[in-house]
């Protein structure tokens, strides 16, 4: 039987796998050309990492494998992502094609002689080259083959009075697949590739999603509350290595009574082991690049929910965390786009792990012989007292919660994300000795933050904003109480953020509001960051 797999790409005859027939039938058209008979297109193939690029273009080599018009040779490169000498990338690469093509035997000792390889005379027939990880290699290297790619395009372009065939040169198309879509070059006389076409590997979509599952279902024979796949797709947005990850944890790891269906009991076990006890390498590299200087301080700016960050692609900074998949674009307009995490998972994650490098878990949050039951007691739970409590615990030690905290390099003050990292660890330790559970959610992938705490059978949901302005205000009411709505819960908690509040504004905003449209109540309190 299949399983599903998030190890590399696929393999077609073992592993579940989403067709993407459109994606592969676009591909195929930019390199074979809109009229084959004028050459096709030189193109870059890029997505985030895990996203399926290499699968795609493998599936694509092997329709074109199926016609006599061209040659095909898909060559990885990450064994040469060391080496720094063009002439010797070009050599080993020379070795590489003429022994895939069973070419005569050519002497390819620099890039110049590289071009022989694409010369009419050696070649049989036009050639649709596939060079896969071509970012990896060093910049002087991807400089140097890039430059030579386009006096090759150029020369194939100048000759428009011949066939494809009957060019100088027979390299019909190529794809340069990478993370990023001009593969890091800055060149000042331009790019070979037509970038208008290049071709970006998106995730899965929520029909493929669903395809993959379904899949499952009908081989095994186990069936899938319809629940579980819709959250899978929420909480992965269709990403297509964590989704096979989680697939695979589902199915496999942890599935030892298959002749039962996969629950939502189930799967929230399944999901809180992917998120606190089990390593992946798609999330440790995210974190690597997340956690560098100078795209934490950027990072740590997201978790803010006073305002949206405008999505700028020609933002180095934003460029490259958006390429290694640490954060995605939101689609407001045609002409609006902000920046939000990929998916729901990978902001937990990295939310998760900027809070613990920051505060490990705090002990001594009251008197050991404290009555406790005004703010909790086995059946029941009091959320204005808790955060009463939590306000005086950050007032007494605000001097050692933000000594080491980090600070915005343009005013000096202290993230927002700072306190919604302490006020999650401050409540997963406090009610522990009750067995509460405590989980940050963020519903809208940006500007918004939410814990919920599971107590005594209850749900209490605890949205965390910053007091910017009464319209924000008004606006965050609205929010919490639709929020709460989703989470069918009659009532939600607002929590305002603030460095300074005085007793006539807690009167006048502390008041409860019940919302026209879904009926729930949110009842808005303040948390003073800065001292009295």
């Amino acid at each position: 039987m299949r399983k599903f797999s998030s190890y590399g790409p696929p393999n077609n005859k073992l592993h579940y796998y989403a067709p993407r027939e459109a994606l592969i039938a676009n591909a195929l058209t930019q390199l074979k050309g809109d009229a084959p008979e004028e050459g096709g297109h030189y193109i870059t193939v890029w997505a985030s990492r895990q996203t399926g690029k290499s699968w795609v273009m493998r599936e694509v080599v092997l329709t074109l494998q199926q016609e006599s018009q061209f040659d095909v040779v898909i060559l990885p490169l990450q064994h040469l992502s060391n080496v720094t000498d063009v002439n010797r990338v070009a050599q080993v690469l020379g070795m590489e094609l003429t022994e895939q093509l069973s070419l005569e035997k050519l002497d390819i000792n620099t890039l110049e002689d590289f071009r022989l390889l694409f010369k009419r005379e050696n070649l049989r027939k036009p050639l649709i080259l596939i060079l896969d990880e071509f970012d990896g290699l060093q910049e002087p290297v991807i400089a140097g083959f890039v430059g030579f790619f386009r006096n090759i395009y150029t020369a194939r372009q100048n000759q428009t009075d011949k066939s494809t065939a009957e060019k100088d040169y027979l390299l019909h198309g190529m794809a340069l697949i990478g993370v990023r879509t001009v593969l890091g070059v800055e060149n000042a006389k331009g790019s070979p590739f037509n970038v208008q076409r290049s071709l970006h590997i998106p995730n899965l979509t929520h029909d493929e999603v669903a395809y993959l599952f379904n899949w499952y279902q009908q081989e095994s024979g186990q069936s899938i509350e319809p629940e579980v796949v819709e959250r899978i797709w929420s909480e992965f947005q269709g990403q297509p290595g964590l989704t096979s990850w989680l697939g695979e944890l589902l199915t496999e790891t942890y599935n030892k009574a298959t002749d039962k269906p996969i629950t939502m009991n189930y799967f929230e076990g399944v999901y809180a082991a992917a998120i606190n006890l089990l390593p992946n390498n798609n999330i440790l590299n995210l974190i690597s690049k997340a956690k560098q200087e100078p795209y934490k301080s950027f990072v740590l700016e997201l978790f803010q929910t006073r305002k949206k960050v405008n999505f700028i692609y020609d933002d180095p900074i934003i460029n490259f965390l958006y390429m290694n998949g640490v954060i995605s674009v939101e689609e407001v307009s045609i002409s609006e786009n902000d920046v939000k995490f990929p998916c729901p998972y990978v902001q937990k994650r990295l939310f998760n792990y900027f809070a613990r490098e920051l505060y490990h878990e705090m002990d001594r949050l009251s008197d050991p012989f404290e009555d406790l039951s005004e703010t909790i007691t086995e059946n029941s739970l009091n959320i204005p007292k808790l955060l009463q409590r939590y306000e005086q615990y950050l007032q007494e030690n605000q001097e050692l919660v933000l000594k080491n905290a980090p600070r915005r390099r343009d005013d000096l003050r202290v993230y927002e994300a700072v306190f919604h990292f302490h006020i999650y660890l401050y409540l997963t330790s406090f009610l522990r000795i009750y067995d509460a559970q405590v989980q940050p959610e963020f519903p809208t992938g940006n500007g918004q933050i939410d814990l919920l705490i599971r107590h005594a059978g209850q749900l209490f949901g605890l949205e965390l904003k910053s007091f910017a302005n009464q319209r924000a205000y008004r606006k965050a009411l609205i929010q919490a109480a639709e929020y709460g709505q989703q989470l069918g819960v009659t009532s939600i908690w607002l929590v305002l953020f603030i460095e300074s509040v005085d007793e006539k504004n807690r009167e006048r905003f502390e008041v409860d509001y019940t919302d026209d449209v879904t009926g729930v109540t949110v009842f808005p309190q303040f948390v003073q960051t800065g001292k009295e």
